[in-house]
């Protein structure tokens, strides 16, 4: 009975051209929308090369400074995170981190922008980058202020081709920098990561020393475990309540130590902790809206194919077509035209996501299909498929 359906099914959906291609379009294109945002989204938030650590790395990257004429907000200064932050016992570790700044670069004659970072040595304990070549720079070389660098697999092959780029050197924001490493390409996607040149925070031209509470660093925190953060958090609310000032600049400060998603949900909605998940359940809602698009284009599609299949329900009917079978030939339909425009949608998908993987649209992109997704897309479109088609089936049965 089943074979027979599906035979008939595709008997009826290749003679009606128009509403196949009109619901297959909407069912293709929503999968395509969703399959290639969550790919994006799972590239910025979810863990991934190098920052593989993410479900015990939470985050200073938001502050909040208020002063009698002034405040600000965003990241801080170096040695706010250094007094504050890398001071917190707790944690397994505790990086601080320059936001990558673009430098011109020369080479053989010819002219290079590169994306520079400051970072230290716990940076390379916290990610975890795949050496190509060498190994990262050390606490001494931090400490004493060395010239050396970590570069990027496409910077070496700019720079020295398919030569060893160890004990070579690199010129970067007017300073001779000896190459010590060489990493795979971080995707610019991951902003706390990414750069080509990464050399030691204290190579800056900043005073980093000195009093000051602006600037523009950020702190990634290691926890043992997840269990820890909650610790992590209470500790640092206890030295962001001892935090001195040293001039009338500024008087009070907030933030937080949060987990990406939470830093996300700040920059969007402010230090209401209430509204700390509300990100979340913004992008839920969304998704199930937007998986509801197809579902309701089928709906309205298939009342009104109903109205030109009188003719034919009339003369099965008479032939003792019985209401179930109609009904059941109606869903198999509809079950067939989803699973058709969900393949078709995967491989869209997949084309899209080699257009970016392949272009220069985002600097060493990576972006890799979520196939869990596609399995939760699949089913709930199945489900809105097999609703969209009870009630028409019912009109017309």
């Amino acid at each position: 009975m089943l074979k027979k359906y599906i035979k008939l099914s595709l008997k009826v959906l290749l003679r009606h051209k128009f509403f196949t291609f009109v619901s297959l379009f909407g069912i293709s294109f929503t999968l395509m929308i969703l399959l290639t945002t969550t790919a994006f989204l799972d590239h910025m938030l979810g863990p991934a090369y190098p920052e593989t650590k993410l479900d015990r790395s939470l985050y200073v990257l938001d502050m909040e400074i208020k002063g009698p004429e002034i405040s600000r907000r965003g990241s801080i200064s170096y040695y706010f995170l250094n007094k504050y932050v890398k001071s917190l016992k707790t944690p397994e570790a505790v990086s601080i981190t320059s936001f990558f700044q673009k430098t011109v670069t020369y080479h053989d004659g010819k002219k290079y922008k590169i994306a520079m970072k400051f970072t230290d040595a716990e940076f390379w304990q916290i990610m975890d980058f795949n050496f190509v070549e060498g190994q990262a720079f050390t606490k001494e070389d931090v400490t004493n202020i060395n010239q050396v660098c970590i570069i990027n697999q496409a910077t070496k092959e700019k720079y020295f081709g398919n030569e060893s780029a160890i004990g070579k050197y690199i010129e970067a924001d007017w300073k001779k920098y000896k190459v010590v490493g060489v990493v795979e390409n971080v995707p610019i996607i991951r902003i706390l990561a990414y750069g080509d040149v990464w050399v030691p925070i204290t190579n800056t031209k900043e005073d980093i020393v000195s009093y000051s509470m602006d600037g523009d660093y950020q702190a990634i925190i290691l926890a043992k475990t997840k269990k820890d953060f909650p610790a992590i958090k209470a500790e640092f609310q206890k030295h962001l309540d001892q935090v001195e000032f040293q001039d009338d600049t500024y008087d009070s400060i907030r933030g937080g130590a949060d987990t990406l998603l939470e830093s996300t949900s700040r920059e969007m909605f402010g230090f209401d902790d209430s509204k700390a998940h509300l990100l979340f359940i913004i992008g839920i809602g969304l998704m199930i809206l937007f998986m509801m698009l197809p579902a309701m284009n089928l709906v309205n599609i298939n009342i009104n194919r109903i109205i030109e299949r009188y003719s034919e329900i009339g003369i099965r009917k008479s032939f003792g077509a019985s209401s179930i079978t109609l009904v059941g030939q109606f869903i198999v339909e509809n079950i067939i035209l989803t699973l058709i425009g969900g393949f078709i949608g995967l491989i869209i998908t997949f084309i899209v996501l080699t257009i970016f993987n392949t272009s220069d649209i985002i600097p060493y992109a990576n972006f890799v299909m979520n196939f869990r997704i596609f399995g939760y897309a699949i089913l709930i479109t199945l489900l809105f498929g097999l609703l969209s088609g009870v009630y028409p089936a019912w009109r017309m049965s």
